[in-house]
């Protein structure tokens, strides 16, 4: 209200005092309203980092709870993308963004209540335009939000694509497909492009419109406010406070295209990461409360089927035991449902129908943790992370002590090549073991298993990236693996599994033979076939 007083009282008095006092008490104001805007700023952007921070680690920890089939179904690319970026929203949303809004919104409320104080009528007229404003921007976000939800799925595509193409860039370029691996990518961003360009085009149309009916609003303001000063009905110092405080109420309209989009963008990520919160983590299961205490490792499998997609089984009415200690063999050609068995062994997947029991406990009621932490797996393509290979060898026991390591480093015969490395077991592998050779990796792998020292054990193609040597080493060493543990071993080598003590031919999703290695070859039925093609090779 210091403007009319202003120019009105103060200019045509030429009051040099009060000149002062009132550019002391703006300027004063200003200082105060800068410093506050500083601090309320800083604090709401720090918590809206943290709140990231604390939203990003929720996620991955929720991701990691998904039952497997989640995985399979899901590029890492894209879960990366859904734990880095969808969450970036919150920043906009307490951050800035809701400062600038909120702010704004204050202000013009503010600013409408005074214009109404000054002028009625020529407040009414401002608000015409920006009501036809206001839905217009209500049509646009309500347009703009499935393209930002849009937006982020592509986004995940074609990060996960990308992540998928650098982790097989030796494939890449021993096919000499990087122009192939190009044009997909370039389809991606594409997508992209005409996606964004959707939104902006969207923005761009409700930023000229703001323009547009503002500009109607303020000439006729322009004419209104003119006829008033003429008829001696409005002083120009408050035509001037009119014009000032009209300012401060559009200006946060104004912004609100911009703001409005950021606001939209973030809710359409956050749409996208509570879907994925709300998922049922496979340990969430109703069913699970039974918990292991002393896992002895008797296995059944009664009458169990399973099926990757409705009316395909892949297994049919599989029945079978293992007790504690013994080694089941698993074989057969592929795709015959050798892994799948393993997997539902190990938990990963459910059985449609049929009931897989660990110590007489149904393992479809059994708290997984519980489980796995007896269990130990060994896969055909071994995953090693970046770093040493001693930190992959005590990958799932940190505190292990060297003893326990170095007894896990001999059984698996891994100590044969780190001995001619010049850090030994502080070696660095690279990302998933590129600097050492297939054998090498599954020696790791199987150490692993070993320094875990589970009740159950699941060998899956265990010996199949070895070379003869690491294969005779490791064979020297299965009776020390499986002492003691109920074990699981899928092999096409039929040399490994002699000495297990039942061994399953799987065919078509069912058990064909079952018997000792002598038994089934004096059967000379397809074992023995397999047993005896395998030898003339």
């Amino acid at each position: 209200m210091s403007l009319p007083y202003l120019m009105d009282d103060i200019i045509p008095n030429k009051d040099l005092d009060f000149l002062k006092l009132l550019v002391i008490a703006v300027g004063a104001s200003i200082f105060v309203q800068a410093v506050t805007s500083f601090l309320l700023t800083k604090i709401l952007s720090v918590q809206a980092q943290f709140l990231i921070s604390e939203l990003r680690a929720q996620v991955q920890k929720k991701i990691l709870t998904l039952p497997i089939r989640f995985f399979d179904n899901n590029k890492s690319g894209a879960l990366v993308s859904r734990i880095m970026t969808d969450v970036e929203g919150v920043r906009n949303l307490i951050g800035t963004g809701l400062v600038q809004l909120v702010g704004g919104t204050l202000t013009a409320v503010v600013a409408l209540v005074l214009l109404f104080l000054i002028s009625p009528s020529m407040t009414i007229f401002t608000l015409v335009p920006l009501g036809v404003f206001a839905l217009i921007a209500q049509r646009a976000f309500k347009f703009i939000r499935p393209i930002f939800r849009n937006r982020g799925k592509i986004n995940a595509e074609v990060t996960g694509r990308l992540t998928e193409t650098l982790g097989g860039i030796r494939v890449i370029k021993g096919f000499n497909a990087e122009e192939q691996e190009n044009k997909i990518f370039e389809e991606g961003v594409e997508r992209l492009f005409q996606n964004v360009k959707k939104s902006l085009t969207a923005t761009a149309f409700m930023t000229s419109s703001s323009t547009f009916l503002l500009g109607i609003a303020s000439t006729g303001i322009m004419g209104i406010g003119g006829y008033k000063i003429m008829m001696d009905q409005l002083t120009i110092g408050e035509f001037l406070e009119f014009t000032f405080l009209l300012a401060l109420m559009v200006a946060p309209i104004v912004q609100m295209s911009n703001i409005g989009s950021q606001l939209t963008e973030a809710l359409a990520g956050l749409d996208r990461t509570e879907e994925l919160m709300n998922m049922t983590a496979e340990a969430q299961e109703e069913d699970r409360t039974t918990v292991l205490s002393d896992i002895r490792g008797n296995i059944t499998f009664e009458d169990v089927s399973f099926a990757y997609e409705e009316n395909k089984e892949v297994l049919h009415n599989i029945s079978f035991t293992v007790s504690s200690g013994e080694v089941v063999a698993l074989v057969g050609s592929s795709g015959s449902g050798k892994s799948t068995i393993a997997g539902l062994a190990a938990s990963f997947l459910n059985p449609m129908s049929g009931t897989i029991t660990i110590d007489d406990q149904d393992l479809s009621k059994v708290k997984l943790n519980s489980f796995r932490r007896n269990l130990g797996v060994v896969l055909q393509d071994e995953f090693l992370f970046e770093g040493t290979i001693r930190e992959n060898i005590m990958f799932p026991r940190p505190n292990a002590t060297e003893a326990e390591l170095q007894k896990a480093v001999k059984a698996a015969y891994v100590d044969e090549f780190t001995d001619r490395f010049e850090n030994g077991l502080d070696t660095l592998i690279g990302e998933r073991g590129v600097k050492l050779s297939g054998g090498q990796r599954q020696r790791i792998a199987i150490a692993r298993a070993v320094l875990a020292d589970p009740k159950v054990l699941i060998l899956d193609e265990a010996t199949s990236n070895l070379d003869t040597e690491s294969e005779a080493l490791i064979q020297k060493s299965l009776a020390t693996l499986t002492e003691g543990r109920t074990t699981f071993v899928i092999a096409h080598r039929l040399s490994t599994i002699r000495k297990a003590h039942k061994i399953l031919v799987i065919e078509n999703g069912r058990i064909a033979e079952r018997g000792t290695h002598d038994e089934l070859i004096a059967k000379e039925g397809r074992y023995y076939n397999l047993y005896t093609y395998q030898a003339r090779i």
